[in-house]
């Protein structure tokens, strides 16, 4: 597989005339179980998850912040990424594979939800650079207007960037794949990995890198109470991108280098493109920790979550379970106060959208 599209996945298991005669019958037959399997996984986890984040923002009686706008954001991204993997299930286990037109929509889809989750995500980190780093001259334009229109900019962004992508898609004796000018055909594949590595991994990560280490030197200067904390997640948010990222995008640049000629060898090509298939959806699975990261870190969606499962058992068990889990009113409005302020500190808004 040549880039993160599925469509891709069977035709670089095909036989390449251009080399040695290579039989990966059996790799084809093992990727295609394993994708099943775990785009599955990844579906449900990623959609309840980014369910209950947008689900957590709409009960919200707050005015939106710009944090809650770039999770929104995120949360809408990762759904739309999430929502083509059915599609690709139904695409690997049916032999008649997709219509033309469902295929390079859901190509189209596919790729501009991956784009815009990743822009999202570096987004949310250059907001946090600028809420704590430069606190002092963030106050005025860090509002839910300028963050509405930062997102339709990435979102405008991700449509332009995922175009090369899904262009030339469509369906072509019943598989769902890029079919090239002749012109084209020997460097369009090519600069499709090279935009993946550069622009949906490289330059993120960069950004990402940056505006965290400042962050953390940042926070280490500040007597709060909750810098621990604040540092941990910042890590945690740099090194899930690094971890889940980076093996899947080493192997689209080895897959590069095949296309050029690199590894002759029956048995090298065969791990590639095996290495290939597992780095994918180890990649892939990262939407599902976005929730857990960036919404869930923070107080606003514990307490949903919190109210949420007392609803929960409230119905299983009885009204009288309710009481258990909501605090007094003059309990809340003390500890809101208390982290409000504490929150303030670090993010510049006090909305306590996310401790980052």
């Amino acid at each position: 597989m040549s880039t993160p599209a599925p469509e891709a996945a069977w035709e670089d298991f095909a036989y390449d005339e251009a080399a040695e005669a290579c039989d990966v019958t059996d790799v084809v037959a093992l990727g295609r179980l394993f994708l099943i399997i775990l785009y599955s996984l990844v579906f449900v986890l990623g959609l309840a998850g980014n369910l209950l984040v947008l689900s957590a923002l709409a009960s919200s009686r707050k005015p939106r912040s710009v944090t809650d706008v770039y999770l929104l954001n995120l949360a809408l991204s990762d759904l739309l990424f999430v929502a083509t993997l059915p599609f690709w299930v139904q695409y690997m286990v049916s032999n008649q594979g997709l219509h033309s037109a469902m295929c390079k929509l859901t190509t189209a889809l596919f790729f501009i939800g991956f784009f815009a989750g990743i822009f999202f995500i570096t987004v949310i980190g250059i907001d946090r650079y600028t809420a704590i780093v430069q606190a002092a001259n963030s106050m005025t334009s860090r509002t839910a207007q300028h963050g509405v229109t930062v997102s339709l900019a990435v979102w405008a962004a991700a449509i332009l960037v995922a175009a090369p992508q899904f262009m030339f898609t469509k369906q072509k004796e019943n598989e769902c794949l890029g079919d090239y000018p002749e012109a084209l055909q020997g460097v369009w594949p090519v600069l499709r990995n090279l935009e993946v590595n550069v622009l949906g991994f490289l330059l993120p990560l960069l950004a990402m890198g940056y505006c965290y280490c400042r962050i953390v030197w940042t926070l280490l200067a500040c007597k709060n109470r909750k810098r621990a904390k604040a540092i941990k997640l910042t890590l945690l948010v740099v090194a899930a991108f690094f971890l889940f990222w980076t093996p899947y995008n080493a192997m689209v640049f080895l897959e590069t280098l095949r296309l050029y000629g690199f590894f002759p060898s029956c048995a090298v090509r065969r791990d590639l493109r095996l290495a290939l298939v597992v780095t994918e959806t180890v990649a892939f699975s990262h939407c599902c920790l976005n929730p857990l990261i960036y919404a869930f870190a923070g107080e606003k969606f514990r307490k949903y979550l919190f109210r949420l499962c007392g609803k929960c058992l409230a119905v299983l068990c009885g009204r009288r379970v309710r009481g258990r889990f909501a605090p007094s009113e003059s309990q809340r409005s003390r500890r809101e106060s208390v982290q409000s302020s504490s929150f303030t500190h670090f993010t510049s808004d006090g909305d306590g959208s996310v401790l980052l």
